[in-house]
């Protein structure tokens, strides 16, 4: 221990030099204006800032990469709260309740949980990743396809906190997510799926047209209907910073988030979008009033954001212990130390110790800059709702379609954000959640392709995966997670969560 604490104390002494800490603001600060931006992703962003670091000595460079990293994730959640614009999968969650809070004129206090949760939870996962990232390795390699199966099915019954007043509905949502997550190519033969002969539909559809279009294009025709009607609501005064009572309440979610966000990260490829699921399910079944959420609950976004920082911390246990990447960021990261000439594995803590004890120093030094300088940038960023809403409404289509191009470059994607705009429309209309959609396209190829996996280790023997002490865990925890909100909900005489209100 007082190795680990001695060589922690190395790691933060070069992270705070002068230089390299004018390093993590510039990259906390790229980092969340690109975060904002849909389409990008933290992948996207840390590809984006390669050609800058590539000049920079190693420590620096790591140093760089680790803050535009922290400040994607909470970029992101910034257009989710704001716009209901989610930028990747870790951002949707933030939607449900953060966008709710800022229709009720509390956009201040969404984006100040969301900052100080990402804070907590960072440092829970700093911690986590400085003492545990070699047993926790060991254990991360002990899951094959059988467990993640269970752990994606585990990721489904997270349905059941986004049912909205009807689980058959948020059953038939996520069944057409599933639906469209088979699309494209067989990802085990290569054969093509459902492409009705369109070379476009080859790689499958594209997540982003999925999400910016049930989301934010059926948004801008709920709020064009409206217009249209004469009946907008007011232009509501926000309150920019949160109240005392509110950062208690939240406490809970975000350790509880932060522990299970680091968890689900270290697994290489479960990713923090299905940390944020989990997280959002969780604190359903945990509150007292589980019938609030989707209505603007600030605890339905400490504990998502909370735990899809700490995930995203957490895929830094299997690059550095292993040289795995636990998701495509980490992937784009591991690329980059190639670059540097750093062999990430079971050596580097021992030959290059100054790299990965700065790189864990960073990611706390980024999560504290990332405090610092987005708090007081709340007030700016809130200013974005008092514009009339004939302005706003073309600004969330010019960032959707611009998001979704850049993505891929096809004029194709820009006809299924517009189809999917529609099809999210009548979705709300008619009382359907739109999340399931989103975890069911997130999970479906995935599962897929475990669940192919698991037959062939078992010969087709579906019964020998409850010898696998992890798959029965999960499947217990799944059964637990899908039924008990609505147990409680009879026994209580409680009312069901009602996840949408557009009238």
């Amino acid at each position: 221990m007082e190795s680990t604490w001695s060589l922690l104390m190395d790691g933060f002494g070069l992270a705070l030099q002068p230089s390299l800490i004018g390093y993590a603001f510039v990259g906390c600060f790229l980092g969340t204006v690109v975060g904002v931006l849909p389409g990008v992703g933290s992948a996207g962003a840390l590809s984006m800032m390669l050609p800058i670091i590539f000049a920079l000595d190693p420590v620096g460079g790591v140093i760089m990469l680790a803050a535009t990293y922290t400040g994607v994730m909470y970029g992101g959640s910034t257009a989710s709260i704001l716009l209901r614009v989610p930028g990747d999968t870790s951002a949707v969650v933030a939607c449900l309740d953060g966008h709710e809070m800022a229709k009720q004129g509390r956009a201040g206090p969404a984006l100040c949980i969301a900052a100080i949760g990402s804070y907590i939870a960072g440092t829970i996962a700093v911690v986590g990743l400085m003492l545990l990232a070699p047993p926790l390795a060991e254990l991360a390699l002990q899951f094959s396809a059988p467990e993640y199966l269970m752990l994606y099915i585990f990721g489904l019954t997270a349905v059941s906190a986004l049912a909205g007043d009807s689980l058959l509905k948020a059953l038939m949502a996520m069944t057409l997510g599933l639906l469209i997550a088979t699309v494209g190519e067989d990802i085990m033969v290569g054969v093509r799926r459902y492409t009705f002969g369109h070379e476009a539909l080859w790689d499958g559809v594209q997540f982003l047209a999925l999400t910016l279009g049930l989301f934010a294009v059926s948004e801008v025709l709920i709020h064009a209907k409206r217009l249209r009607e004469d009946r907008l609501a007011n232009v509501i005064k926000h309150r920019i910073y949160i109240k005392l009572k509110e950062f208690i309440e939240s406490i809970g979610a975000i350790f509880r988030g932060g522990f299970i966000g680091f968890f689900i990260g270290v697994l290489p490829g479960a990713g923090a979008g299905i940390a944020s699921f989990v997280s959002y399910s969780l604190e359903r079944q945990v509150s007292k009033t589980p019938e609030k959420f989707g209505t603007g609950v600030i605890q339905g976004v400490a504990g998502p954001e909370s735990a899809n920082n700490a995930a995203s911390a957490g895929a830094f246990v299997p690059m550095l212990a292993l040289g795995v990447p636990g998701s495509s960021t980490t992937a784009v990261m591991l690329g980059a130390f190639l670059i540097m000439e750093i062999d990430a594995g079971p050596l580097l803590f021992a030959e290059r110790p100054d790299i990965v004890w700065s790189l864990i120093a960073a990611l706390y030094v980024g999560n504290v800059v990332l405090l610092i300088l987005n708090l007081p940038l709340i007030g700016i960023f809130v200013q974005i709702l008092y514009l009339p809403m004939r302005m706003l409404l073309p600004l969330i289509i010019v960032l959707s379609v611009t998001g979704v191009y850049l993505s891929d470059g096809l004029i194709w994607s820009i006809s299924f954000l517009c189809l999917f705009g529609i099809i999210g429309y009548y979705m709300r209309i008619y009382g359907f959640p739109l999340a399931p959609v989103i975890l069911g396209k997130v999970l479906g190829a995935k599962m897929e392709l475990s669940f192919r996996q698991s037959m062939i280790l078992t010969q087709g023997d579906l019964w020998l995966l409850l010898n696998r002490p992890f798959v029965v865990a999960f499947l217990i925890l799944s059964i637990i997670s899908l039924f008990l909100p609505y147990i409680l909900s009879v026994t209580t005489g409680g009312k069901k969560p009602i996840l949408e209100s557009d009238d």
